[in-house]
């Protein structure tokens, strides 16, 4: 039953993202659950960063792709967009108050896939040795 405990995991409601209300929650969390949304989040959690900083840091985003991330994330309230009127202009990302709440929901997430690389890695090379069996 949804929201009871079993002997050893508690368990919780189901968000039924199919349905109702939280449809729109999918759409949400395609867009923070990507692997860019992800990885921008995490950087800017240690501070603002400027572009050429988040380009250097994200390895394998390209120029494109960090900028519409940026602009999503922007437009979402996720993350803030400063222009500083110098010379040459200095624009500077930083996440918003919303940004620093999902910061917290998503780094155990990101946590863990690090920690999973090598497990997950040995996996998928089990997999695919007994799908496609070698020469």
């Amino acid at each position: 039953m949804a929201g009871s405990t079993s002997d050893s995991h508690p368990t919780e409601p189901s968000l039924e993202l199919a349905a109702g209300r939280n449809c729109r929650a999918r759409e949400i969390l395609d867009l923070v659950a990507n692997k860019w949304s992800l990885g921008v989040v995490d950087t800017l959690g240690s501070g603002p960063k400027r572009f050429s900083e988040l380009k250097r840091t994200i390895a394998g985003i390209s120029q494109k792709m960090l900028t519409t991330t940026l602009r999503e994330l922007e437009r979402d309230g996720i993350l803030t967009r400063t222009v500083c009127a110098v010379m040459p202009p200095n624009v500077t990302y930083e996440l918003t108050d919303m940004g620093r709440t999902l910061l917290i929901a998503t780094r155990p997430v990101v946590r863990w896939s690090l920690e999973n690389i090598v497990t997950i890695d040995k996996a998928r090379a089990e997999f695919d040795s007994r799908v496609r069996p070698g020469p």
